[in-house]
């Protein structure tokens, strides 16, 4: 039986992949770090190896003897007080992991990055993975710029002729956000009816299991040193608001806040949660975030690896419905 070993299995992408790796027959081996939540593994046939992405010795053993290597696993935080531990797990772990797959002699590795490290429009045309960015400091938030680092690492490390093929999710949303992520926090908000408003922006909403399947995919047939947007449907906020609103049967937000008082706002915001030591509620890097359009094309998966993925009204559905079954959010009241 052919094994993988997996970064991020206890995450929301790794949830979905380490299903998907069973599925498919394969032995998966997992790495977590010690005390982590591992709800999202329960009940599943999987290897832990207790580890964080700094502890080679770990990465080491949990390698050895995979055909395959996935690399989820990331710090994906939107505002952070300590900018060095996300470059140190996004960029240094990457790093760690990728050399440690190739020299265990893993047939294929896929690392997962994010549309994050490609270049966002300047319009509202979707981009492809040509779209590059020239300097760090054009990069908005240290998640971003961490996982552009780690992105050309990846390519980088394929072109010298390690087997590592990156993909790059858009905005996964589904079941097994246990967080949850800064886009799944936006579905639980929504259900909790903590959206007054909106802004003018845009995203690529992607099920999250399709991403799974994306790396599957970039395992089998990903051309080493290539990337891949795995994406789905480019919609505005408002068009995922109306669509959570038709699935869930709850009223949507029908202001539209000015960019610049969700700026001002965000300043303000993020600034006393400095001081308090705090969460911003509107992380400033968020809003500027925002300000461009996310939309992205996958084209070049549809077209290499046969990634189809289904609309996004599912995912959207999908996800709504996980976080009421698991108390994120009230239950639909019985008619």
């Amino acid at each position: 039986m052919d094994s993988a070993f997996l970064t991020g299995g206890t995450g929301f992408v790794g949830a979905s992949l380490a299903r998907l790796l069973l599925k498919q027959g394969l032995k998966v081996r997992a790495l977590a770090r010690k005390g982590s939540d591992r709800q999202n593994l329960k009940g599943l046939d999987v290897e832990i190896v207790e580890g964080g992405l700094l502890d080679k010795e770990a990465i080491e053993a949990g390698v050895r003897g995979c055909r395959y290597a996935f690399h989820v696993a990331a710090d994906y935080r939107i505002w952070i007080p300590n900018p060095d531990e996300m470059y140190r797990a996004n960029v240094d772990g990457t790093e760690n992991v990728l050399r440690a797959a190739a020299a265990a002699g893993a047939e294929r590795i896929v690392h997962c990055s994010s549309v994050a490290a490609v270049k966002v429009p300047d319009d509202h045309t979707p981009v492809d993975e040509t779209s590059e960015y020239r300097n760090l400091e054009d990069i908005v938030g240290h998640y971003k710029k961490s996982k552009y680092l780690s992105d050309v690492l990846a390519r980088k490390l394929g072109k010298e002729g390690l087997p590592v093929v990156t993909v790059n999710p858009a905005a996964p949303i589904g079941p097994y956000d246990i967080k949850p992520t800064p886009t799944g926090k936006m579905v639980v908000d929504f259900l909790n009816g903590k959206i007054p408003s909106y802004i003018d922006t845009g995203l690529n909403v992607v099920h999250v299991e399709d991403v799974a399947m994306g790396h599957w995919l970039a395992a089998k047939s990903g051309r080493i040193g290539e990337r891949y947007i795995l994406g789905g449907d480019n919609l505005t906020l408002k068009q995922v608001l109306d669509i959570l609103a038709e699935v869930t049967g709850l009223p949507g937000p029908k202001f539209k806040t000015p960019y610049a008082i969700a700026y001002a706002f965000a300043t303000v915001d993020t600034a006393l949660a400095t001081m308090r030591g705090t969460v911003p509620l509107a992380p400033l890097d968020a809003v500027k975030m925002a300000k461009h359009y996310m939309w992205f094309s996958s084209e070049k998966a549809k077209k290499e690896l046969g990634f189809s993925p289904r609309p996004a009204r599912s995912a959207l559905k999908d996800a709504a419905d996980w976080y009421r079954a698991n108390g994120y959010a009230k239950p639909v009241a019985a008619a």
